[in-house]
């Protein structure tokens, strides 16, 4: 099986945080990008090897900017051009202030069956200063709403703001869990390249929280959401029993997955490939029918380092045997994993290794220095 990624680079608003490719000019070139989006999933038919499709995901920018039409219009490609499993995954990410009655009924009638909502907080002053589109308000009517209509259900959470505490985190959480979502994406805020919030950092405007502010936070929040039920199967990602999101379980487990659109990334097991981050010119390859990505080639050392670093942020661990099948490590390699287990960052299960709670406030650190 395998996924496929449609990224829409259109926001209403640019947040202070974000770095991701988009554009709030976002009727220029609507038309033309969608009409390239299904013209690269007809080019790119044969990316997936036949594979059976189980999961589609609509990230972003906002795709719930996107009107029915067009969602159908890019959806109908996917299934002209792949086999898709009985029940697929279809997940669109939206924003609350888009979330209304007229839209869930259109989303439903297309197939999409979970939603990411982006609340990031139910704080009105963090939503103000990290210039969301939406109110807290309307988080909780969109919440509200999304499972009336029957959706599976994340909403996305940041932590670790400037001038935040454990006592605004907890009232965040308490306001979560009881809403009632099966899935809670919690991340924590970093400083990204190019971004309002680095400006105001570099200008001394804003005094990021620090590591030992965020860390403390972080297990704050695993407790928490620990004790209500909340399986943390991945880092930053917690659900109840069985609402697991499948795609973003495949991305950590390395199954296969096509990207679309500009900026979309795609993976097949022997290389990575990324679009042009450019929507006209984006627009203008596709429809030309040239080359409109840049691909790496993985070694069996790139692919024994992404499988560790992605295993070892999950809830399934990562298996010795297949890191042997893909590179025997050398006697370095068991030494610092010794060492960490000495230490209480690892834990280990005849193959099978994980990181403790204490591990994973240091898993990218630990990860690298397992790398050969």
């Amino acid at each position: 099986m395998s996924g496929i990624y449609i990224h829409i680079p259109f926001c209403k608003q640019a947040c202070s945080y974000c770095d991701f490719h988009f554009s709030t000019t976002f009727t220029k070139y609507r038309i033309e990008l969608i009409d390239a989006i299904c013209q690269e999933i007809d080019q790119e038919k044969s990316y997936l090897s036949g594979e059976e499709v189980d999961t589609i995901y609509f990230g972003g920018g906002t795709p719930s900017l996107l009107n029915s039409i067009e969602i159908d219009q890019i959806l109908n490609s996917i299934r002209n051009n792949f086999t898709l499993t009985n029940r697929p995954e279809i997940t669109l990410e939206a924003n609350p202030d888009d979330i209304n009655t007229e839209n869930l009924e259109n989303w439903k009638r297309s197939g999409i069956n979970r939603l990411s909502i982006g609340l990031q907080s139910f704080d009105q002053a963090d939503l103000d200063w990290m210039n969301r589109a939406h109110t807290a308000e309307e988080s909780y009517f969109a919440v509200e709403l999304a499972l009336e209509y029957g959706f599976n259900l994340t909403i996305d959470l940041i932590y670790g703001l400037p001038k935040s505490s454990l006592n605004k985190l907890e009232k965040n959480l308490e306001k979560a869990v009881e809403l009632g979502p099966d899935h809670i994406s919690a991340y924590c805020l970093t400083v990204e390249q190019n971004t309002a919030l680095q400006r105001w950092v570099e200008k001394g405007k804003v005094q990021p929280a620090n590591e030992d502010e965020q860390a403390d936070q972080f297990s704050f929040l695993v407790n928490y959401l620990s004790e209500k039920g909340y399986h943390q199967y991945e880092i930053s990602n917690f659900a109840k029993e069985d609402a697991f999101s499948r795609h973003n379980s495949n991305y950590w487990r390395g199954v296969h997955y096509l990207g679309v659109g500009p900026s979309a990334h795609s993976f097949n097991g022997n290389s990575r490939r990324w679009n042009v981050s450019n929507n006209k010119e984006y627009i203008a390859l596709v429809k030309e029918q040239v080359s409109h990505f840049e691909t790496e080639n993985l070694s069996k050392e790139d692919q024994f380092n992404e499988y560790l670093m992605t295993g070892l942020r999950t809830i399934w661990g990562v298996d010795l045997r297949k890191l042997k099948h893909l590179k025997t490590p050398d006697t370095a390699f068991f030494d610092q994993l010794s060492e960490f287990e000495s230490q209480g960052l690892i834990e280990q299960n005849e193959d099978l290794i994980r990181l403790t709670p204490n591990g994973k406030l240091r898993a990218d650190g630990i990860a690298s220095a397992l790398f050969i």
